[in-house]
């Protein structure tokens, strides 16, 4: 087992096309420093968990590669992060742009309070789609790619509110989907749910993973272990380990990491 000191050999670099990777990325929010000099490459169409206890930064770092931070007063970023090797920083970058192609879906399920059509289409007409075919190519195919299609295809005009949980929260990935993202983000996306509904959450993400490049926060190990092939350890703000998730989780090389993943804190 290496000490906690080992330095740059506990952060891999993946093999093969890098679709997201941040450079001494540090993070502030007023005076409290949330991040500090978090580097990692992101590997194209793989799923990244980032796991820690709570606290810890993973949340606030993965707000970082969309940008989602620029919304919160007094936030500011140090460092950069680069989307297909340019920087999503750079002052020339079209943020609802950004936005549009590393999406993201958030921790409780967030239907508009609109139809099931309505929802989905809600992101294209935002971005200038008008012709009702259009729309119903795009409502149909998300809601495949999500899923749910054959859920809701007979009940399009009833309210995305009267959809259980799990349905609202591939509803929010049929949302995101629909503007044709580069990445998802996900921020645990199935701590509300029930054992049932995060199974199936879990099976999407890994047929979504074709066409998407994903990173996921999650507070379940074990999900982690199951879905992912690359997985971080954040620890006060800091990127300890990064690796293949099953060496994170069988051969830890920071004691830190071990500890964590073993349950001894957390």
């Amino acid at each position: 087992m290496g000490s906690p000191d080992v330095g740059a050999e506990l952060i891999l670099r993946p093999e093969g096309e890098i679709k997201l990777e941040t450079s001494g990325v540090n993070l502030f929010y007023d005076g409290f420093q949330a991040l500090r000099e978090v580097s990692v490459a992101v590997p194209a169409r793989r799923i990244t968990a980032l796991i820690g206890p709570s606290g810890c930064g993973k949340s606030s770092f993965l707000r970082c590669l969309n940008r989602m931070n620029d919304l919160i007063d007094g936030a500011r970023v140090v460092g950069d992060v680069l989307l297909d090797g340019n920087s999503i920083y750079d002052r020339a970058t079209d943020v609802a742009e950004l936005r549009k192609r590393v999406g993201m879906v958030f921790q409780a399920p967030n239907p508009f309070p609109m139809s099931i059509y309505d929802n989905v289409a809600y992101g294209p007409r935002l971005h200038g789609t008008r012709g009702r075919e259009k729309l119903d190519e795009i409502v149909e195919s998300s809601l495949r790619g999500a899923a749910l299609w054959d859920e809701v295809k007979d009940g399009l005009r009833k309210s995305a509110l009267d959809l259980s949980g799990g349905q609202q929260q591939r509803l929010s990935i049929a949302r995101v989907l629909a503007v044709e993202p580069e990445v998802l983000l996900m921020d645990e996306p199935c701590s509300a749910l029930d054992p049932t509904a995060t199974f199936r959450i879990e099976e999407l993400m890994l047929e979504l993973m074709e066409r998407y490049t994903i990173v996921i926060v999650t507070h379940n190990m074990y999900q982690a272990s199951r879905v992912s092939q690359y997985t971080g350890f954040f620890l006060l703000g800091e990127l300890i380990e990064y690796g293949v998730t099953t060496q994170i989780f069988e051969n830890p090389k920071d004691r830190r990491t071990d500890d964590y993943v073993r349950g001894r804190f957390g």
